[in-house]
């Protein structure tokens, strides 16, 4: 073998070994996102285990207000479904679009349910209604917490596979943009769930 050959030898291994590299580092980078992702569903079962206890305790005092208990029901229900679909893929856009926008919809229906119960002095003063508040008020931040991790993740991963030359290797293999999780767009939904008594 003479000196060129094993020079562009030399040159592919480098270039095979650093394809690796980046291969191995972008699928660690998207796994990382789908670990945040499971961080945050943590959080968001037990938020989604608190509510319907929050709304069975209101209930009985609440008879009346049925519209407001049914439409925090449904929209638990429906970011329920939406989490289960953004496990399947968490680094897709669609799932974390409907995620955030089923949130939002959570979130606006237990600010309804927050007005209502501020009118049910009896419903403000009742115990387990202000210790499931206080829960739920510390599952909010856990959520918040656990979104912050899974954007970073989100960006971290982004970075890589959009920075040069390692994007090469991401379009090769398929690596598309992940999402993060965004606000939503309207002033009151960006608003946290307040649960105040």
């Amino acid at each position: 073998m003479n000196t060129s050959n094993i020079i562009f030898l030399v040159i592919i291994a480098v270039l095979v070994f650093w394809a690796a590299g980046a291969y191995n580092r972008l699928v660690r980078l998207r796994n990382e996102i789908g670990n945040a992702f499971a961080q945050i569903d943590v959080q968001l079962k037990r938020r989604h285990d608190l509510i319907p206890n929050l709304v069975e305790v209101a209930r009985k005092y609440m008879e009346h207000e049925r519209e407001t208990l049914e439409r925090v029901t449904a929209a638990r229900a429906q970011v329920m479904a939406a989490r289960d679909l953004v496990k399947t893929r968490p680094n897709q856009p669609g799932p974390i679009l409907s995620l955030g926008m089923a949130e939002g919809v959570l979130a606006s229906a237990m600010g309804r349910f927050n007005a209502v119960m501020e009118s049910y002095p009896e419903l403000k003063a009742d115990q387990r209604l202000r210790d499931l508040s206080e829960e739920l008020t510390h599952t909010e931040n856990k959520v918040a917490f656990s979104r912050q991790l899974f954007n970073d993740a989100t960006l971290d991963y982004n970075n890589a596979a959009h920075q040069f030359p390692t994007n090469i290797v991401a379009g090769l293999f398929g690596f598309h943009t992940a999402s993060t999780l965004q606000a939503t767009a309207s002033e009151a939904e960006r608003n946290p769930v307040k649960v105040s008594f």
